[in-house]
This record gives C-alpha cells, structure tokens and sequence, in this order.
C-alpha cells in the first residue's frame, strides 16, 4: 500500500519545495489540485524538482481544456519528469465548465470517455506512428503533420486516472482509464456497496479486471499530539465534509448513509453564504463516516489499513488543510503501510 501527498493550495515558487520534501519524507507520490493555478504547470515545476517521485495532478479540470491541448502539456511532462507523470482528471461541474470556463458541458460521463480515448488515440499518433482518425460525438482529432507531431520519447503515454464518485463516471474509469481517484467525500460503504461493483463493470467492458485499473482513496485525517490540534483538524475536516455535502454532485454518498436531508439543507446554507456556519451541522457521526480518527498521528497508519485494507493499493491523504503528519508520525505510518 502506497502513501501519496496531495497539496490542495500550492503556489507557482511553493510547489517545486513542496514536491521535493514530499519526496525525502518519502512518499510515494505528489499530487496537486487546480484551485488558483494551473494544475499542469504546477505539476511541470514539481517534476522538474524531482528525481524519484511520482507527480501528477488530482485534479487537473478536463472540460475546461480539448484533447489535444492537454496531449500536449502531459507528454512534455512526461518527458520532463523520465516517466513519473501521472494524469489525474475530473470534470468539475457544470455551472464551473460554463460559466467560468465558458466550454460546452453535455454528459459528462460519456464526454469523459470520449476524451480519454481521444488522448490516447493522439499519443499513439506521436508514440507510434498510428494514423490519427479520431471521430467522436464530442471531439474530432483528424489532423497531425509532422511538424506539429512531438518526437516519440521513451517513456510512452502517462496513465490516466479519473476523479469519480458517481457510478456512472467511475465505470468510465474502469473501462478506459489507468485508475480511480476517489474523492474523500467518500465513506467506506460508499466505496465498497458504490465505487467498486461499478470499477468492476466498467474494466469488464472494456475486456479488463479490477486488476488492471489502480484504485487511489482520499480520505480525511482528524488527529493530533494535543487536544488543540486534535480540535483544529476536527474544524477543518468538518469544514471540508459541510462544503462538499453541499454540492448536489455529491449528495449520493450522503443518500446512501440516509443523510440526503443534510445536503439539501447545506445547499440552502451555501446559498445565503453562510459558509462558517455550514461546518456546525457536521456533527460527529458524520465526521466518523468521513475521516481516519486517531488519537495518537503515530496510530493513523493502524486506522488507514483497518478502514481501506481491504481496497486500497494506495492512499491519499490531504496535506491542507486538515492535517500535515510531522516526521515521527509519517516514519510509523509509512512503516505500517509497508508491512501491509
């Protein structure tokens, strides 16, 4: 079981320091969100700052780019970073798509698998000299001469992994991409009764097993040395947890736990702006569904194996705005994890 950081909030002259202490502390991979920067480029400066680990985007916003823009950015980094990329996607939703990013948003899961498949069919164009013929109901890539065309490296294609937590974007995973980056609004059962019977359709359609597809969970950490800071990480996770039970994308996995109530009334909530407030209404059964709780950060290895043993090759956990393992604590998890 693998251990990778996931920086929500890095900065352009952050993000190569960031990278490379994640890397010395050890873990297996470096992940960065696209909130006020661009994920990719983001993900360029880490790998450039890196020798040995394994750096991606955890989300980087698909829809708000076409195919073969972002063929092009992922390829240099694959190059740049000697193969250690990995191409983490999402769709975002649709008012994000439309009005910040003034694109067109239409079935996201079919558009999903429609643009994973025109990603690959371009880089087998540059990788392995197929002819590029791509004809889609969304995209249409049937152009590339050579001088437009970048040389094939020896690194090949990066993986894709799709940002999923509805069923029918984590089938799309399943069946066309590398693997899953579960969202940490998620809980177990969720994960286990949701996520990976529709992982399993999704690599059967695409003649694959779960074998084949990486499943990463994201998970939020409520832990501490001190009774402060075990207090500070249970703000900000609940935080966290009433932000997202606030989006409608994202109320199935309240549904299945039969809190579709609270989402409707945190939406409400949303509305008038009353974001501090949200955080009230996660009580702490909510929070147990949601979040590694420990008392001692030296036990939260024990508590990730007892929650996502079973599931997980690799765990995600946020480096902001929850909680940063010290030394002491990331050395016992990571020694954990590797007995696991």
């Amino acid at each position: 079981m693998k251990l990778d950081a996931v920086a929500l909030t890095p900065s352009l002259t952050s993000a190569p320091q960031e990278a490379m202490v994640a890397e010395a502390a050890g873990y297996a991979g470096w992940f960065t969100a696209e909130t006020g920067h661009d994920a990719m480029l983001l993900a360029a400066l880490a790998a450039g700052a890196t020798s040995d680990l394994q750096v991606g985007t955890g989300i980087a916003v698909a829809f708000a780019r076409n195919p073969m823009s972002l063929a092009y950015q992922a390829n240099d980094i694959q190059q740049l970073s000697g193969g250690r990329f990995v191409l983490g996607l999402g769709s975002q939703i649709k008012a994000h798509i439309t009005r910040r990013f003034s694109m067109p948003w239409s079935s996201p899961a079919a558009r999903m698998r429609e643009y994973v498949l025109a990603l690959k069919a371009i880089w087998a164009n540059w990788n392995d000299g197929q002819p590029l013929d791509f004809r889609g109901d969304f995209y249409s890539h049937t152009l590339m001469t050579p001088f437009f065309a970048p040389q094939p490296h020896d690194h090949g294609a990066p993986p894709v992994m799709l940002a999923a937590v509805g069923p029918r974007m984590t089938e799309v995973a399943g069946e066309v991409a590398e693997g899953v980056l579960t969202h940490s609004f998620s809980t177990p059962e969720y994960l286990r009764n949701v996520t990976v019977p529709a992982l399993q359709r999704g690599a059967e359609a695409g003649g694959r097993t779960l074998a084949d597809v990486t499943l990463a969970i994201g998970t939020f950490v409520v832990t501490g040395r001190t009774d402060d800071e075990r207090a500070a990480a249970r703000t900000a996770v609940a935080q966290q947890i009433s932000f997202y039970g606030s989006t409608p994308a994202y109320r199935p996995v309240l549904d299945e736990r039969g809190w579709g109530d609270l989402q409707t009334e945190l939406n409400a909530m949303s509305k008038r702006g009353e974001w501090v407030e949200m955080a009230d209404r996660i009580d702490d059964e909510v929070i147990e569904a949601f979040a590694i709780i420990a008392d001692d950060p030296d036990d939260v290895g024990h508590a990730l194996l007892e929650r996502f043993g079973d599931l997980a090759p690799t765990i995600r956990l946020s480096l902001y705005p929850t909680w940063i393992p010290d030394e002491l604590a990331l050395a016992a998890i990571q020694a954990t994890l590797a007995d696991a």
